[in-house]
């Protein structure tokens, strides 16, 4: 009996799903995203064939389910491990997305082969690239190739699913979801219809025989994930692999994680040798502590460690037309709103001038306790003035005027004073915290409550 055609209209952006056409998505507000999409529809299945995981069928109580069989999975790779919360969940599905080149299929190898090594049998489908491609990268990045890595170039997930029934992986790489097809959906690879039934089929696989599964994913030219937003909720985490092009740091992020928490950053450094793990990343962030014009140090809680940078501000007067405003590496709002606040709470008149921050190294921090040093840096190249003490300046900056606490305080200054500075500018209730536990003769603590009180500090040699 043939399968029946079943006509569906998608959003392209969200993956929302509407029975006839319609111009704008009632979903995500987008206009022109919906499309025309024909789906087969195999024979229904029961519900035994339905269940996804190997329990008796009916409800059990939460007490009585053991909890044996929940350890992690070596990635081999430390940072990798502390983004995932430890390592990797068995059963676990994995999305991970960047830009073209950035350095997800050379990561992920390094991985394969290392699981290999240590827990047996790994499967690495490519739907992009050939044997020899993948060998030559993986003779490059690994000192020597496991003899349990296996490469399958394929782009059928029935073919995929029968070879996994062969070598019975303990870990399965699809590289990448946009070029997979299932032969039960009449449409092209990377359609919407098809990323989404090959996911399903994928997560079913993954919880059904307990192996952890990476997906690698593609973006668009806005940065996003390419494919409804329906496979971010479908999968257990979510990564992405970021870093500018013509700089050799990567950052790993984790925007979900239902295994641990979405705080943590892992860094690495792209090399001739493959991914190397920077452990150390305000170190290599940080090239000179010393003051200079339009330039303070700052810092940023993530996850489980204390990350320094160093925020630099050009304030120029402005030529033609309206004042230019740029950032890079901290939100285009919340740098009006510091302007916002120099000029009320401080008198500082930038109406005429061109403001331009950027935080030094490729970070892209999103953490408001860089408020403080963006608005010192502006003021710094504002009134050409610097400072000869090795400073940080860390503190959520309010429409008052006022500073408001920041997270983890005590941590950030411990890891100054490793680094070697000489003062540290933090709100007034943070450091009054902070001085039972910290002596003042190891490291200078302001304590701050105002915008005012922290430029006076500042310029205080």
């Amino acid at each position: 009996m043939a399968k029946k055609t079943k006509t569906v209209f998608i959003c392209s952006d969200c993956g929302n799903e509407y029975p006839s056409w319609q111009g704008q998505c009632s979903y995500c507000k987008s206009w022109g995203t919906i499309t025309e999409h024909h789906i087969q529809e195999g024979p229904e299945l029961s519900v035994d064939n339905r269940r996804r995981t190997g329990t008796e069928g009916v409800p059990v109580k939460l007490n009585k389910i053991g909890t044996t069989n929940y350890a992690r999975m070596d990635s081999g790779i430390g940072e990798l491990n502390r983004v995932l919360g430890g390592g990797i969940v068995f059963g676990s599905l994995t999305l991970i997305s960047g830009e073209p080149g950035i350095g997800k299929s050379t990561i992920l190898i390094e991985a394969a082969n290392k699981i290999a090594d240590s827990y047996g049998p790994v499967l690495y489908v490519s739907g992009e690239e050939s044997e020899e491609q993948i060998k030559l990268r993986a003779d490059r990045v690994c000192q020597s190739v496991s003899d349990n890595l296996y490469i399958f170039p394929e782009t059928n997930t029935e073919n995929i699913l029968l070879s996994c029934g062969n070598i019975k992986p303990c870990f399965v790489i699809i590289d990448s979801i946009q070029t997979m097809y299932s032969s039960s959906v009449d449409s092209a690879a990377g359609s919407i219809t098809q990323i989404r039934e090959c996911s399903n089929i994928l997560i079913k696989f993954a919880k059904t025989n307990n192996v952890p599964i990476f997906i690698v994913a593609h973006v668009t030219k806005s940065g996003e994930l390419a494919g409804p937003k329906t496979i971010e909720h479908m999968v257990d985490c979510v990564l992405n692999f970021s870093g500018e092009r013509d700089r050799d740091l990567r950052i790993l992020r984790s925007y979900k994680n239902r295994f641990g928490t979405t705080d943590e950053i892992g860094a690495f450094r792209m090399s001739a040798e493959g991914m190397q793990e920077v452990p150390d990343l305000s170190g290599s962030l940080i090239e000179n502590i010393s003051g200079e014009e339009g330039s303070v140090i700052s810092a940023s809680y993530e996850g489980s460690r204390p990350v320094f940078f160093e925020i630099q501000a050009l304030v120029t007067q402005a030529n033609v037309g309206f004042a230019r405003r740029t950032a890079v590496g901290i939100n285009y709002n919340r740098l009006s709103m510091i302007l916002a606040v120099l000029e009320k709470k401080a008198g500082i008149k930038l109406l005429d001038y061109d403001v331009y921050v950027n935080v030094v190294g490729g970070m892209n921090t999103g953490s408001t306790s860089t408020d403080l040093a963006v608005a010192l840096a502006i003021y710094s190249s504002f009134r050409s003035k610097s400072t000869t003490k090795k400073i940080i300046a860390v503190g959520e900056v309010g429409l008052t005027g006022h500073l408001r606490s920041i997270n983890n305080a005590d941590k950030i200054i411990q890891e100054a004073l490793r680094l070697g500075y000489d003062r540290i500018i933090i709100p007034v209730n943070n450091a009054n915290q902070i001085r039972k536990t910290i002596p003042d003769n190891d490291i200078e603590i302001c304590g701050v409550a105002g915008i005012k009180d922290a430029i006076k500090y500042y310029t205080d040699n």
